[in-house]
């Protein structure tokens, strides 16, 4: 295997360090001995903290007594489908694809019924709001959002997510989990939360965490926001996970609260490397990729490379990118079933230096030169 030079563009993480301001934030928490257990919903400063931070980004008034935090976000996709399905009573729950796999993951093991609603190429990896509402059935629980989304970095316009929130009035019996982890991360157009849509609150569980902007992943945490699930939400984490860490709930509200210069670099730089490896990645043969509005991920179609390396499929383009070429990325189908009829993909994470995106995707197109068919038939 070649060195791991580029293999951090796989990872998707932020490759920064946590601001200097919430390092101090924790430290200091520690100094003054706040070490223990806190509530289980997260400690009060907290709460009011993510309801303020709501209203800024969202224009929703939210109590703080709605907010529950958590040790990271993703906990909350589980303690969702727990407490809006029944378990094995068929209840449905639709989902993108591609998408974060723990969506699927989590209805299977809930004993829920996945329903995925297909990300299309031809719509900048959105769904068409017409498969929903053909989607949608007397059995559907709930929908998963997520915008921006992970692996394809689109986002859900604004007319679309009217349109969305058109179909959802007529179904009552639907919540919305919206994943907004990545909703500071926008390049291009607007964020847009659904729940900023008239009637949409209080069915939509509005999920955010410090993780991504902040760069704080190992930090683990998140929180939601929605009045009539959070009692359920404080409940699930009584039970499980007791709390999250309370020097990194202090660290949270650093964040949400303290100097956002940090935060708005770390997003600017990711602009910068977006625009960085959308560029380079179509000048590889056999590849072409959209530019995506959001998150740090970009998800490039290789159709045409794996037939010219004689690849059957994105997964072996994978594993031979890896082994041969010491390039790692992940394949489409890490993220789902492949979408019928929309050719093969990978997803390359930038949340890595410029000169490890450069060495990254030359690896990659010299791999794909040396090994088309057409140049080892005239060696």
């Amino acid at each position: 295997m070649k060195d791991a030079t580029s293999s951090r563009t796989c990872i998707g993480q932020p490759d920064f360090h946590t601001p200097t301001n919430i390092q101090d934030a924790a430290i200091k928490a520690i100094r003054d001995g706040k070490h223990g257990y806190t509530p289980s919903a997260g400690i009060v400063e907290l709460r009011e903290a993510v309801a303020r931070d709501i209203a800024r980004t969202r224009g929703l008034q939210v109590d703080p007594a709605d907010v529950v935090v958590g040790a990271g976000a993703k906990p909350f996709i589980g303690y969702t489908i727990l407490s809006v399905t029944d378990y094995g009573a068929g209840d449905e729950v639709i989902y993108p694809n591609p998408g974060f796999p723990i969506y699927e993951s989590q209805i299977r093991a809930n004993g829920a019924v996945p329903v995925p609603i297909h990300l299309r190429e031809s719509r900048a990896f959105n769904f068409d709001p017409q498969e929903l509402a053909d989607k949608i059935t007397p059995r559907t629980r709930l929908l998963i959002l997520n915008s921006p989304h992970n692996p394809t970095g689109g986002i859900i316009a604004r007319k679309d997510m009217e349109a969305i929130a058109d179909i959802l009035r007529r179904h009552e019996q639907v919540w919305v989990y919206a994943d907004e982890i990545y909703g500071r991360l926008v390049y291009d157009g607007q964020f847009t939360s659904i729940a900023a849509l008239p009637g949409m609150q209080e069915r939509t569980i509005i999920s955010d965490g410090c993780s991504k902007t902040w760069a704080m992943t190992g930090w683990r945490l998140g929180f939601v926001a929605n009045r009539k699930l959070a009692p359920y939400f404080t409940t699930w984490i009584t039970n499980t996970e007791s709390c999250a860490s309370q020097i990194s709930q202090w660290a949270a509200v650093e964040a949400l609260e303290g100097p956002q210069e940090d935060a708005n670099r770390m997003r600017d730089i990711f602009f910068e490397r977006r625009n960085l490896i959308v560029e380079l990645l179509n000048q590889v043969p056999g590849v072409t990729c959209q530019s995506p509005g959001g998150a740090f991920y970009v998800w490039p179609n290789v159709t045409q490379a794996c037939a010219m390396v004689g690849a059957k499929d994105s997964e072996v383009l994978r594993a031979r990118l890896l082994n041969e070429a010491g390039v790692a990325v992940l394949a489409d189908i890490h993220f789902g079933p492949r979408v019928p009829d929309e050719g093969q993909h990978i997803r390359f994470s930038y949340a890595a230096s410029n000169d490890a995106i450069r060495e990254g995707v030359e690896r990659m197109a010299r791999f794909i030169r040396d090994n088309t068919r057409g140049a080892r038939s005239a060696a």
